[in-house]
């Protein structure tokens, strides 16, 4: 149904890269959640109300809280497709991932509530009506809600939306709490057991778990989290193909939302080119970044020594005995200043954020390792947290 929606209502649907385009998958998938879950809603509440079920009859506010939430998730992509202005120069991208947030908190609040209202029926239980129409409606439900968590996992995935994800993530365990009050329900027609109540605390405790779940996924984009591997990857690959560029180090990802990062980073170029000719290869790379990834750049160059001979091997000789430590170590802005009685090696060495060592662990095994070369050498060495790059 999604497919065929997107092919009335979506115009360049495929171009998911544009965002007016993954906006419109946003609202569209956020409408279609809002009809389902008061679909839901209206079917479980007449179920629960005809059968004296507390379990069937929060399963169906449930829904309705889901079909606030799709209005949020509605919302938050309608905001987060305006343009940047003078008051937020780096869009309004962040606010998707608020909406997942408040989305979050409704799907913990409606879990607690159940919780309270399950143990009500546990400490004073009331007789369970069984239907068959009843029955059906809850059979149909999980169906209902397998296809919202397919449908919004794999357009969360196409667009790459931790809001969408959050709903998918909700979705499922909606099944699955459905499925828990179906079995209450037959579990009162074919036996003796009263275990509404008890099925309402499971679901209550699916409903918890999968809003905690997906508040952590909103959570760490608002707070900062690492770009993906792949992502780091695919800059140095776009980076070092220029033949000026020698590495690269001190990357940095800005998140401002879904297709809205800034990156910055330093390129080591050779110290004895023409600084036009090296500044003109930095626009190219910025530029295709830009095209490729759809990222603002800023690109510091770092020039090093490649005509020193000296510098060279002894740079060579320093990052193999810092690999020794351990390779997750690396060097970079490597330099020599030779005095009348030791020469000192200055440069940085940035290890990943939980490294087994600490920072003054570091240095010293680095010190003492360059003490053992050959030569009066001292290293005067910076530690730096960084991820990967």
């Amino acid at each position: 149904m999604i497919r065929l929606l997107a092919k009335i209502f979506i115009r360049d649907r495929d171009h998911i890269d544009v965002p007016s385009v993954r906006t419109a998958y946003g609202v569209l998938c956020g409408a279609v959640g809002i009809c389902l879950n008061i679909l839901l809603f209206a079917g479980k509440f007449f179920a629960g109300s005809v059968s004296g079920s507390i379990a069937v009859t929060a399963d169906a506010f449930n829904n309705l809280s889901d079909a606030g939430s799709s209005v949020i998730t509605l919302t938050g992509f309608r905001l987060g497709g305006h343009r940047p202005d003078s008051e937020h120069p780096f869009g309004h991208g962040r606010i998707e991932y608020i909406s997942g947030l408040l989305v979050s908190m409704l799907i913990i609040l409606m879990g607690f509530e159940l919780a309270r209202t399950s143990l009500e029926k546990i400490l004073h239980p009331a007789p369970v009506e069984f239907s068959w129409p009843s029955a059906a409606i809850l059979v149909a439900a999980i169906f209902v809600k397998l296809y919202m968590y397919c449908y919004n996992r794999t357009v969360g995935e196409r667009i790459g939306s931790t809001a969408m994800h959050a709903a998918a993530i909700d979705s499922l365990s909606d099944s699955a709490a459905t499925a828990v009050v179906l079995l209450a329900t037959l579990a009162g027609r074919f036996t003796d057991a009263n275990i509404d109540g008890w099925c309402g605390i499971l679901v209550a405790l699916f409903i918890i778990w999968s809003g905690l779940s997906s508040a952590r996924d909103t959570l760490d984009p608002l707070l900062g989290q690492p770009p993906s591997a792949d992502f780091v990857e695919n800059i140095r690959k776009i980076v070092t193909n220029h033949s000026g560029i020698l590495g690269i180090h001190d990357l940095i990802v800005h998140d401002y939302g879904p297709g809205r990062c800034m990156i910055s980073l330093h390129a080591e170029v050779p110290a004895n080119e023409d600084v036009l000719v090296l500044h003109d290869e930095i626009d190219n790379i910025e530029r295709e970044l830009k095209h490729t990834l759809g990222c603002e750049t800023v690109i510091h160059m770092d020039p090093i020594v490649t005509d020193d001979g000296v510098t060279k091997e002894t740079r060579r000789r320093v990052e193999a005995l810092v690999n020794c430590i351990d390779e997750e170590i690396s060097i970079h802005d490597f330099r020599m200043v030779t005095g009348p009685t030791h020469t000192n090696l200055i440069f940085d060495a940035a290890v990943p954020f939980k490294f087994r060592l600490t920072d003054e662990e570091v240095r010293t095994k680095i010190c003492a390792a360059v003490r053992a070369l050959d030569g009066d050498y001292f290293a005067v060495v910076n530690v730096e947290r960084r991820y990967t790059a």
